[in-house]
């Protein structure tokens, strides 16, 4: 429903104001103000009686089969159509969130690359200059020569561009600094004007629209929540900045799975994907090796192999030393007083360092097998073989209960090759 608003003009000049006021401070005259009442719609776009009588109903049998395989933008690599379930959806609004510097930019000039040859895209550049994004790019590689860039922070100037060209994708880099020209627009009601405008352009025309997005120290996409509801997905790009790797997970997706996650490295010549993870998170050992097991980490759906490696030293001071990067510590010394009441693996006189190859963090309790098996090789100087998995969820009573989902990652283990154990012994 379009929304009124009172306004009020001065006779004399035609300045705007949103309250009234005695003197104009355009022109220094007194009492020229009139009040008048404006009734308008998202981005001031009229909508009249005419325009809603037109739309029609469709059935889905209606459309036809070559109509049907046109609906998404595929093309991608691997790992960005894993997580997107099969490309990007013609008309689509996507929020791509993360924290600064983590590569959103980047993954985006990376989508825009395999765009480049048949789609034309609109870069909206609210942060950076274009000469710093033509940097970033003759860095990365990428030759954007069907990318059209607009310095702007308002949402007019987008649809006026919109309007002028045909294009395929758009990108707006970033949502925290775009804002309409409307000045009496609050900020939080400015984020639903902007979406709520986007939405009504975008969709219609078949525009892929991509929002990047920053987000809180809580971890979540800064503006109001209601901006999450009403896109069609929510993806974040996740990771340690002084890791390589980047994770693209999905938390929301009205056009496929939003349990899928897509992992990427990091380097000098930009976000590349990591197909083969078991190759990325495993270190180069012979057959066999002390004070290191496997185990299977479940990132979303995805099992992903993981070395986890332990060193038990008798400590030289009363209190022993606990350190850990990637596995929680809270984890570890409940697994340290299962070990010695249960399984005969009495580490209290020991420091213990437990570390998680290829810079990934556990939060799978389906890795406590593999610890705990990395932990009493370190302990007794025994070997674990790296052919087998060991895979299960320790308890507090000591038993060792299969870890969740456990069918599908041991089918996928098997798959590549590898033994699964999932008892301690």
């Amino acid at each position: 429903m379009a929304k009124v608003k009172t306004q009020y003009v001065c006779t004399n000049c035609d300045k705007v104001e949103y309250s009234w006021m005695g003197q104009c401070l355009s022109c220094n005259e007194w009492n020229t103000f009139e009040e008048k009442l404006v009734s308008k719609s998202s981005a001031g776009s009229l909508v009249s009686g005419k325009a809603v009588l037109s739309k029609t109903v469709r059935k889905i049998s209606e459309l036809g089969s070559q109509e049907k395989t046109n609906f998404r933008i595929k093309n991608f690599s691997y790992e960005i159509d894993r997580v997107l379930g099969g490309g990007f959806f013609k008309g689509g609004l996507y929020l791509f969130g993360g924290e600064p510097g983590i590569g959103k930019s980047t993954l985006c000039l990376e989508i825009l690359k395999f765009l480049n040859n048949n789609y034309k895209s609109l870069y909206l550049a609210g942060e950076e200059s274009v000469e710093q994004i033509a940097s970033r790019s003759n860095r990365l590689g990428t030759k954007l020569d069907n990318v059209d860039f607009l310095e702007s922070m308002y949402i007019e100037h987008i649809l006026t561009q919109l309007e002028k060209t045909k294009y395929n994708v758009l990108i707006i880099d970033s949502i925290q600094v775009l804002k309409s020209l409307d000045p009496g627009m609050s900020k939080t009601s400015n984020y639903r004007l902007i979406c709520e405008t986007l939405i009504e352009k975008v969709k219609p025309l078949g525009v892929t629209c991509i929002l990047i997005g920053h987000v809180t120290k809580e971890g979540e996409i800064a503006g109001p929540k209601m901006l999450e509801h009403m896109v069609d997905v929510v993806l974040y790009l996740e990771g340690d900045r002084v890791s390589p790797y980047r994770f693209l997970k999905s938390v929301k997706n009205r056009f496929g799975p939003t349990n899928e996650v897509g992992i990427f490295k990091m380097d000098s010549s930009g976000l590349k994907p990591v197909e083969d993870a078991t190759k990325e998170f495993l270190e180069d050992h012979e057959t066999s090796v002390i004070g290191a097991a496997l185990g299977c980490m479940l990132s979303e759906s995805r099992p992903i192999i993981v070395e986890i490696q332990a060193l038990c030293v008798r400590s030289n001071f009363g209190y022993p030393k606990r350190s850990t990067v990637g596995f929680d510590l809270n984890r570890l010394n409940m697994l340290l007083a299962v070990l010695q009441k249960y399984h005969g693996v009495d580490l209290s006189e020991f420091d213990v360092y437990v570390n998680v190859t290829g810079g990934l963090k556990i939060k799978d309790t389906g890795c406590d097998l593999s610890l705990m098996m990395a932990l009493k090789s370190s302990f007794s100087k025994q070997a674990n073989k790296f052919d087998t998995i060991f895979m299960g969820e320790c308890s507090l009573t000591g038993k060792i209960k299969p870890a969740f989902l456990f069918e599908d990652r041991s089918k996928e283990m098997k798959r590549l090759g590898y033994k699964v154990i999932s008892n301690f012994n």
